[in-house]
């Protein structure tokens, strides 16, 4: 692999381990592309951590939509990024639908705000634009394009969001971001403020099960379709595997984010393997 290929690798390696396992078990033929893609989200992805003022986070995504834009358009792009040579090779080679890295860049832009979503539904159309969309884009890559797939692939994306947010809840309160619904926070008398104390670790809880029943429907919604779905586009939808195991921890944990094993479980591997080897997500 090239240089600007390892980078690519260690960048979705280091930074989305998750979707790394997925993309060690497509297609050889399809790696590079869906590296690329991972790598090109997590840019975007980490572009709020990134930054102290608002402004300047509205400014980078700008500057990866104009490369997109670029690519589609056929223009110039900057010349001398690994990322940005990676995932316009990848849009040209697999003729990539433009509407869904917009999609995706549009609901990036709500991270620059500090609003929370008002209910489950705001949250669950966050989750397909940052999350479903990537995974649209994945199935593209891999040549499934049939309308089971994108089915499938909506609600595994959806899943696969409403998960790494719930595993996230400390993290993002730490740096002052709050995604929890406010309807169901509202009902679990609970504000912003309180997700900081461990004291609230069971009303937190309360909240944090009803979003993973609800990621827990999505797999559910993806799984019922696995006789319809495009066998190619398997290695996009296997986050739904990882997913299950996450969501299954957490209950086990019964939802309380505060619990220390929360941070040190780790993605089912095997369990994914076992999965790609019998076609299953």
């Amino acid at each position: 692999m090239p240089q600007a290929g390892h980078y690519v690798a260690e960048l979705v390696r280091d930074e989305d381990y998750d979707r790394f396992l997925t993309a060690v078990l497509a297609p050889k033929a399809a790696r590079d592309s869906l590296l690329a893609l991972y790598a090109f989200n997590v840019e975007v992805a980490r572009v709020r951590e990134s930054v102290s003022e608002s402004l300047i986070g509205q400014m980078k995504l700008q500057w990866w939509r104009d490369v997109v834009a670029a690519v589609f358009e056929g223009k110039p792009t900057p010349k001398g990024n690994p990322v940005v040579d990676a995932i316009a090779a990848t849009i040209t080679a697999h003729n990539l639908s433009r509407s869904h890295f917009e999609a995706l860049l549009d609901a990036r832009a709500q991270d620059m705000t500090d609003e929370t979503p008002p209910d489950l539904e705001a949250l669950e159309i966050y989750a397909d634009g940052t999350s479903a969309s990537l995974t649209l884009l994945a199935l593209e890559v891999l040549g499934a394009r049939d309308d089971a797939s994108k089915q499938a692939g909506r609600h595994v994306g959806i899943a696969w969001a409403l998960t790494g947010m719930l595993r996230a809840v400390l993290f993002h309160a730490r740096a002052n971001r709050f995604l929890l619904p406010q309807d169901l926070m509202a009902a679990a008398s609970l504000t912003s403020h309180d997700l900081h104390e461990r004291r609230n670790a069971t009303k937190i809880s309360t909240v944090v099960a009803q979003i993973a029943e609800r990621a827990g429907e999505h797999i559910a919604k993806a799984r019922a379709l696995r006789g319809q779905v495009d066998r190619k586009g398997l290695a996009a939808l296997l986050p739904a595997t990882l997913a299950d195991g996450y969501l299954k921890g957490l209950a086990r944990r019964k939802f309380d984010v505060f619990d220390p094993r929360h941070a040190l479980q780790r993605p089912a591997a095997l369990r994914l393997s076992w999965n790609a080897m019998l076609g299953l997500y």
